[in-house]
């Protein structure tokens, strides 16, 4: 059961981006931990990034690389609408490997609470991932049934920048249920992000989830550090470093390195 729900948690971890964690494709880069901002009537988002990541199992090193695209478009003061696409690559120290489409995705951002004198907001965000190939779920790329989650959003804004903190939960299904048990997730994450000047940003992540597959559970943490540098208010580059590891055994240790663009406009 252990090696089918590490296989289970591996598919996962190639579909939704840099941290293996069940979190949206759709977030404020680098961070795992998503805000309740939206682009206003019309505005138009698109989000670019390259994440790397190196995987310690029982002596094998896994290398997985994913660059997801993200194209959000506004339709009211309050509403966003997001799809996004991705390609990954998968390997192994003992060999194989696999490359190719992750799953596509939808969904919206509806900040549906926001009181100006206290500078608090909250959002709703459920997202619908959609199948990949029996090929490309056996590869570990992706899943090969319809999933997805929904995420509530609390952006408090303080004095020296804002807080974070999301929670959600998910469900990720699986064609071949024999190898690939279908997965409950519940997650948690908090993020404070520090203005340290007009241009520059830093923030640190950290969140857990645990996940339940076939009568097994697995509880992953992750801790993250990230920069942000906006030289307009349109266009954000992003870097950060990311260590996240499990409760299972053997027990897998992951270091995620990322990097992203953002560029807003109408």
């Amino acid at each position: 059961m252990r090696n089918i729900f590490r296989k289970c948690l591996t598919a996962q971890a190639a579909l939704l981006t840099f941290s293996g964690f069940s979190v949206p494709v759709a977030a404020f880069q680098p961070l795992i931990t998503d805000d309740t901002g939206t682009q206003g009537s019309a505005g138009n988002q698109l989000e670019f990034s390259l994440n790397q990541d190196r995987t310690r199992v029982a002596g094998d090193i896994e290398r997985l690389r994913t660059l997801p695209i993200v194209y959000t478009r506004g339709l009211t003061e309050t509403l966003d609408v997001f799809a996004g696409l991705s390609h990954a690559r998968a390997r192994s120290s003992t060999g194989g490997g696999a490359s190719g489409a992750g799953n596509p995705s939808f969904g919206i951002k509806w900040r549906f609470y926001e009181n100006e004198e206290t500078k608090t907001s909250f959002a709703l965000k459920p997202e619908v991932l959609f199948p990949v190939s029996a090929g490309f779920e056996r590869a570990g790329l992706g899943k090969g049934r319809t999933s997805g989650g929904v995420a509530l959003i609390l952006t408090q804004e303080v004095p020296f920048g804002a807080l974070h903190v999301n929670v959600g939960v998910g469900h990720d299904g699986y064609r071949e249920a024999s190898n690939n048990p279908d997965t409950t997730t519940a997650r948690a994450s908090f993020a404070p992000v520090w203005d340290l000047s007009a241009q520059w940003k830093l923030a640190f992540d950290v969140g857990t989830e645990s996940a339940h597959a076939a009568g097994a559970k697995v509880r992953a943490n992750f801790i993250e550090l990230g920069a942000i540098y906006s030289p307009s208010k349109d266009l954000d580059f992003a870097l950060g470093i990311l260590r996240s590891s499990d409760s299972d055994n053997p027990r897998a240790t992951k270091h995620t390195a990322t990097t992203g663009i953002t560029w807003r406009f109408q």
